[in-house]
């Protein structure tokens, strides 16, 4: 099997390519779900609030065919009475209409919530290219579009003729009837009409909703190439961020190495280990361990203290147990105070000794250092039996 091309939208949208779209107004929306809900509401309301508007516009309707001499007469009469009748009608419709307003926007941002963006409304002039717009109406997108139209006009025209045909004895019926009783019945068959066929709508939403989610997420997929460049966007180049750890080590091997001169003694392995260590009297500290390495950085450590003549000394298990136990200017464990204090009591006899002044001050070849301290403790003693 063919190893598949990087350039292919396989792999699923990550969390910030969706952040990314919702910023851009790319969110999941059902224009049948919302039309379903608006007109629910609205035959629900009107079956509920039937009684309520036929009275209210009834009236509104009596009056302003009542003919009155005065209306005639006076333009601030008739004025007053087209005002009040038309506020008296608006107020009748007002809880229609707060009712289709209210589920309207609940209705919009049921699938993909509320998103508050101006990119949305950007004017995108790529859309004005008719080879793209070829390229649209013959896209499956299209195509879903056009087969759920058809679907409600099929939908609704076979709700329509079955309501016609079920009750047309009925409605032929209407003819001898007054008017008043025609038209309540009438209104009857109407609703249950809007009723059948927004119920009937129901299986339209039932596919629309499944269907746009499962473009919405598809049109978002990335390809892996997608996917690495995020990635590095996100968490950054990692050559980049090797280049910077890099500095950033050289920087702090710069700052240790100049605070080497200024240390009291360098404590090596010999050759493997260099930790240099200071202490400032009356500081009401222990010694702190100011610089500190290995192999290359070790031979630049006693390098620079041979330079600047800083004393050092060669003792293994105290250099191995300061360089694995302690960190760059943190002060040394209380279990080595003894073993330090015998290093630094060495260091100052050094600096009051001169040559010709008698024998140069030994330096301490016996140092107790705790065995849990000295990571190769056990191995030189395995090695001394």
């Amino acid at each position: 099997m063919a190893e598949e091309s990087d350039l292919e939208k396989t792999e699923p949208a990550s969390p910030r390519r969706l952040e990314k779209a919702r910023e851009e107004g790319q969110v999941v929306r059902s224009r049948e779900l919302n039309t379903f809900l608006v007109l629910s509401a609205g035959v629900g309301t009107l079956w509920v609030m039937g009684g309520y508007l036929f009275h209210n516009l009834r009236e509104v309707i009596q009056q302003s065919m009542w003919f009155d001499p005065n209306v005639g007469r006076d333009l601030t009469v008739m004025v007053t009475s087209a005002v009040s009748l038309a506020l008296k009608a608006f107020l009748g419709l007002l809880p229609l209409f707060g009712v289709l307003v209210i589920v309207a926007i609940l209705a919009s941002v049921l699938l993909g919530g509320l998103v508050l963006s101006g990119k949305a409304l950007q004017p995108k002039f790529e859309r004005m290219n008719p080879l793209k717009g070829i390229k649209r109406m013959f896209s499956a997108q299209t195509l879903v579009e056009l087969f759920k139209t058809l679907a409600k006009a099929i939908v609704i025209a076979t709700v329509g003729v079955l309501v016609i045909t079920h009750y047309r004895d009925q409605m032929l019926a209407l003819m001898h009837a007054t008017p008043s009783e025609a038209l309540t019945y009438g209104m009857s068959l109407v609703a249950l009409c809007c009723a059948l066929i927004v119920a009937a709508l129901l299986l339209v939403v039932l596919i629309d909703a499944p269907w746009q989610i499962y473009s919405h997420f598809k049109k978002l997929r990335m390809s892996r190439q997608d996917v690495k460049q995020e990635h590095k966007e996100s968490e950054g180049d990692p050559h980049v961020k090797g280049r910077i750890r890099q500095q950033q080590r050289a920087m702090a091997r710069g700052r240790m190495m100049s605070e080497v001169p200024h240390a009291d003694v360098v404590v090596t392995n010999p050759t493997h280990y260099a930790v240099a260590l200071r202490y400032r009297e009356g500081g009401g500290g222990a010694p702190v361990v100011v610089a500190k390495g290995v192999g290359l950085i070790a031979a630049q450590i006693r390098q620079v203290a041979s330079d600047n003549k800083v004393p050092l000394l060669s003792a293994p298990p105290l250099a191995r147990a300061l360089y694995h136990h302690v960190e760059l200017e943190r002060e040394i464990p209380v279990e080595l105070y003894s073993a330090v204090a015998e290093v630094l009591a060495w260091v100052y006899r050094l600096r009051v000794w001169a040559p010709g002044q008698g024998m140069e001050p030994e330096p301490p070849s016996t140092l107790n250092i705790p065995s849990g301290l000295d990571p190769e403790a056990g191995k030189v003693a395995a090695q001394a039996t």
